[in-house]
Formats: C-alpha cells, structure tokens, sequence
C-alpha cells in the first residue's frame, strides 16, 4: 500500500492543514492500495489563493500560448498513459481492456478535441460597432466521480487551460489516484503554479467548501442528482456559474423495424459496459410488446455469455463495481425488482459462481417491467437491464420521456428517418441511433434533472467562458 499524502497546490506537492486520512481500495479484492489525505476548508482557501494569483497572468496567455501549453500536455500524459491504465483499473474496476480502449483514451480525445476547438475559436467578433468578445470565467471548482475518473477531469481541465481559467480539483475519493497522475502530467508540461490545484476530500470536507468559496467563480460538477443539488444550493449565494452533470435513466427504443436480436444484444452489452456505471447507459429497453419474447431470448444468451472476472485479467470480461457502498445498493434494487414482480432473465442476487471476494455483480436482465417500478425509476447505476414493453410507438415514447432524467436516449429502427422522428420527440441532451457511440466534439449532457451546460467540444469549451460586449469597439462609418 502507498501513501499518497499530499495535495497538488500553487504548483507543489504539499502538507494537508490537517492530518486525515482515507484507504483507498481495489474492488477487485477488496484491498487497500493507497491512502490518501482528506482535506478541509483550510487546504480549499490556500488552493483558491494560489488559483486567483495565477488567473492575474494567465488569462491574459495568448491562443498561441495556450495551444502550445496543451500540446506539451498531450505530450505527457501519452508518456504516462501505462500508469493512468493501470491506476483507474485498480481503483474504480475497470478492466485493463476497458480503462486502456476507453477510460484513458477519453484523456487523450478531449485533449485533442479541445485542440482544435482552440485553434479557430472566435474570442472576438463584431457586431456593427460592438465587439462582442469571450474571456476566461474565472477560478473554476471542480468536482468529478470515480465511474469514468480520467474522462470527467480531462473534459474540465482541458477546456478549463484553453479558455486561460486557473482550477481546483476535488476528485472522487473513492478513485483518486488518476488525478494524481494528472497533477504530475500538468506539472511536467510546465503548466504554470497556481493554474492547476488539486485537494482530495469528501463532499462535505472540500466540496462545499469549495461550492460556497467567494473566490471560486464556477463550479462545474459531475456525479449523482442529489449531490448536484447540494453543490447548487452551497454555490447560490455567491450566485457563480454552476455546471451539472448528473444522473440519468435513459430508454432505449427498439422499434418493430429494428434487427431485433442484433438491437438487444447490444443493449445488453452496452449496459454491461464499465459494469453498468455509466450515467448515459441504456438502462431502459423498450421492446414492442408482441416482440417481447424474442428479446428476453437474446438478452438472456448475451448476459449469460459475459464473463466477470478480476480487473486485472487479460482478455475481455466485465469487472466490480466500485465499492461495497455500490455493491450493497445494486444488491437491494435487484431484490426489489423480484419484489415488485419483474420477470428476473439472467442474474439476480449474489456474486457470480466463483467468485467469492470482490464487489462482483452477476450481470442481470429484468423484463415484464412496468415504468413505473423502482427499478425502471432509479438509477442503479451497476449491471442490470429492465425490459419494459410497449404497445405502440407513441407508448414508447411518453414512456420513454416519464422520467426526471434526461441525459441520453437511444433509438434502434431499420429506417434512419424514423428513428431521426422518434429522437426528435425524446427529452435528452442526446440521442444515439442504430448503435452510434460517443463523438467527443459533440456536446455531452441533459435535460432536466440530468443537469444544465454541456461539456465535450466547443459547446464544453464555452461553458468556461464569459462574454463581454464592448461597445464602440469599431469606430462607426
């Protein structure tokens, strides 16, 4: 077990005001692998000095500054990419395949995404004799999660450094040690003191501490709906920006069109993906009711052909879940779907056959749900699948929207026009037809209770901009 005491602050590794610490541990074996230090309001208000002194200079950074700042970024964190694999898989559980193919390479996309946002963004345009011109928010707070760690840092940080902000980072501290790792990339590229801090905490320790600081001037949050809500609260009377990414419960719509086999068998794979926590899975598949049959069929051989193994197994297979906290909650929502009378296709309660040690969970299909049973209501957030089905395709859509979440759907039909119609009445930030997956210039986040701003690409890019009309900018004719 390593410690990893310090935090990253004004651009060096330093004591915690105080001494309290937390393990941090492998959900594959439910070890102890780290130890991290938890910090306080103290350790908050040094970062946020640091940030402020740094914003003086480097707001006022040149495009050309920046994007060559960025490139040495992208730079470093390619040379470390090894050790990020290797760190998220032990720490949230995802499998070596899985944190290699996906969760570090979302590090590289939004570097190079956020690249070439940079090199051709209008900071300064003309409207008759106005100019209408963009400037860097702030200091910015950030808090992200341990389901996809590197993902939701780097979809902040590096819009965050193009935009000229300076940041404090409160990562999950149930999967802090890739942002540690980032921390070393910034520093070795020569990113300024002060541009980026990092304090590891808890919500209550370091998250509102920074949601009510006077000198944070956004906080940009990604997690669970009530978190989000508190984070909110904490930040509104200091009325600054407050981005969200949160929650979901997004539907996946089969329609009477779609190759059925082939639409559910990637639905469930989808779902089982990173182990099920994922805010945009597919949780919900709506299937037409007289196809019903057939799909629980297919289901049932996908989820039964998924192997569940340790995170650190070569080959492909789906690991934990992240935490006992998780594993004990995903346990429960399962038993209360057999409660409630959904018809149980493949898993159910329990770890899977040989495993007797880690947070396995078996990965499991419901069908015969109704919409409105818990399991299609909340959001379980590990490897389960409820299959609800629907008469008509106007039944599947109220359906589908009869949720507080609005962050991602999905729409399976042999007709791109008809599945184009069918997104266009869904209520998400985002909609994916016929299997399409992420596109990281494309902006990510939701509707309703799923959140407010965007992040990924330009639209990302802008949430941690400010704009200024400046009038008299050009002299009139």
């Amino acid at each position: 077990m390593k410690d990893h005491l310090q935090f990253y602050i004004d651009g060096q590794w330093v004591d915690p005001a105080q001494s309290r610490t937390l393990e941090v541990i492998n959900p594959s074996t439910e070890e102890a692998i780290a130890r991290i230090s938890m910090g306080s309001a103290a350790d908050v208000d040094k970062a946020v000095a640091a940030a402020r002194r740094a914003f003086e200079t480097f707001s006022q950074t040149t495009r050309e500054e920046r994007l060559a700042l960025l490139g040495k970024v992208l730079e470093v964190y390619q040379k470390r990419y090894g050790d990020i694999v290797v760190a998220v898989s032990q720490e949230m559980g995802a499998p070596l395949w899985l944190s290699k193919a996906a969760q570090a390479a979302m590090g590289v996309a939004h570097l190079a995404t956020t690249i070439e946002v940079l090199k051709n963004f209008p900071f300064e345009q003309v409207h008759g004799t106005t100019g209408i011109v963009h400037e860097p928010v702030g200091v910015v707070g950030m808090i992200t999660p341990w389901n996809w760690p590197i993902n939701q840092i780097m979809c902040k940080v590096a819009p965050a450094l193009a935009a000229g902000c300076t940041m404090v980072l409160k990562p999950s501290e149930v999967a802090p040690l890739n942002a540690m790792l980032v921390a070393e990339v910034l520093h070795e590229a020569g990113v300024p003191p002060g541009v980026f801090n990092l304090v590891n905490g808890d919500g209550p320790g370091v998250g509102e501490a920074m949601s009510i600081h006077p000198g944070i001037d956004m906080m940009t949050f990604t997690g669970s709906t009530r978190a989000g809500i508190a984070v909110a609260k904490a930040a509104a009377d200091t009325v600054k920006r407050v981005a969200q990414e949160l929650g979901g419960k997004s539907a996946n719509i089969v329609l009477d069109d779609a190759d059925l086999e082939k639409a559910v068998t990637q639905g469930v794979q989808a779902i089982m993906m990173n182990s099920g926590q994922s805010c945009n899975a597919p949780t919900r598949m709506f299937v037409p009711r007289a196809l019903h049959a057939r799909a629980m069929a297919a289901a049932k051989a996908t989820a039964e052909s998924i192997k569940v193994a340790d995170a650190s197994a070569e080959g492909m297979h789906m690991g934990p879940v992240v935490s006992e906290l998780q594993f004990n909650k995903i346990q429960g929502l399962i038993q209360k779907g057999i409660d409630e009378g959904a018809t149980l296709v493949a898993g159910g309660t329990g770890r899977p056959d040989g495993l007797d040690k880690g947070y396995f969970v078996k990965p499991t299909v419901f069908a015969d749900v109704r919409n409105d049973m818990t399991i299609a209501r909340e959001e379980i957030f590990g490897p389960v699948l409820v299959m609800i089905p629907y008469d008509t395709e106007e039944d599947a859509i109220r359906m589908a929207n009869d949720t507080p979440y609005g962050l991602s759907g999905y729409v399976q039909s042999g007709s791109l026009e008809r599945a184009r119609r069918v997104a266009s009445r869904m209520r998400t930030g985002m909609v994916h037809l016929n299997g399409a997956g992420p596109d990281p210039s494309a902006p990510f986040g939701g509707y309703k209770q799923s959140g407010n701003g965007r992040e990924w690409g330009e639209h990302g890019f802008k949430d941690f901009l400010e704009v200024k009309a400046v009038m008299g900018f050009q002299p009139s004719a």
